[in-house]
C-alpha cells in the first residue's frame, strides 16, 4: 500500500512517518517546509504545499491507497489562549478536499487522528479540561475536530478516527487501551510513539473500519 502522511512535520506526524517507513509503506508527504522532514528512504516522497490548496492535495495523493492525517489546529505557543496560526476551520476544509478527491483517486482507507472529548465523548473527560476547552482556544481544534468527524462519517471513505487521550512524549512502551463507549475507562496519557504506531497498524485493521476508538495506555 502506497499512503499519503499528512502533519508529518509534527510532532506527532515525524513518528507516524518513522512507524510508516519501517513497517515497508511507500510514503507521499505533503507539508509546506520540506526541510523539516529529516528521514531519506527511496520510499518516500515529499511534496510542498498545504492541503487546504486542492491542486497540492491533488499532486501529493496521486497513487495513493490510503491516508493518515495527523493535522491539527495550531497556536502561536503551548499557552491555551495563544492566538490560532493556522485557520479554525482548517481541518474540515483540508477533509472536503480529500473527500471530493477520493473517488476520482480511489482511495480506500483513511486514518484519522481526532482527541479524547471531541463529540460525545465531551462526557467522559475531567471537569478541569472541559472548562479549558470551552475558555481558551484549545476549544477552536475540538470544535474543527468534531466537523472533521461528521464529515466522514457521511462519507463513503473506509475511515477509522482516532482519539488519544493527553500525548506525552514517553518513548517507552507501555501497553494500551482501546476504549468504544468509555468501556473500559481510559487512563488520562499515551504517548505519541503508541499512538503513531496505533494509526498505522490501524490501516491493516479491517475490524477498525468504521469506529472511533480513544486510545491511552
Amino acid at each position: 500500500m502506497k499512503i499519503l502522511i499528512l502533519g508529518a512535520t509534527g510532532r506527532t506526524g515525524k513518528l507516524i512517518l518513522e512507524e510508516a517507513l519501517y513497517q515497508g509503506y511507500e510514503v507521499h508527504c505533503l507539508v509546506r517546509e520540506p526541510k523539516k522532514i529529516k528521514e531519506n528512504s527511496k520510499k518516500l516522497r515529499v511534496f510542498q504545499g498545504s492541503p487546504e490548496r486542492m491542486s497540492n492535495l491533488e499532486n501529493a495523493i496521486d497513487g495513493c491507497d490510503g491516508i493518515i492525517s495527523a493535522l491539527n489546529i495550531s497556536r502561536k505557543s503551548d499557552f491555551p489562549w495563544s492566538r490560532l496560526r493556522t485557520p479554525p476551520t482548517f481541518l474540515s476544509d483540508v477533509m472536503k478536499n480529500i473527500i471530493s478527491l477520493s473517488k476520482e483517486k480511489e482511495i480506500r482507507r483513511i486514518v484519522v487522528c481526532s482527541a479524547w472529548g471531541v463529540a460525545e465523548t465531551e462526557k467522559e473527560i475531567p471537569f478541569w479540561f472541559k472548562w479549558f476547552i470551552k475558555n481558551s482556544n484549545i476549544g477552536a481544534a475540538y470544535k474543527d475536530h468534531e466537523r472533521q468527524e461528521n464529515l466522514l462519517k457521511r462519507s463513503n471513505l473506509k475511515w477509522t478516527i482516532v482519539r488519544p487521550t493527553g500525548l506525552t512524549n514517553f518513548k517507552k512502551e507501555k501497553n494500551r487501551i482501546e476504549s468504544y463507549d468509555n468501556e473500559p475507562k481510559p487512563n488520562l496519557t499515551i504517548s505519541r510513539k503508541n499512538v503513531a504506531k496505533f494509526m498505522v497498524d490501524a490501516l491493516k485493521r479491517d475490524e477498525l473500519i468504521g469506529h472511533a476508538p480513544v486510545i491511552s495506555e
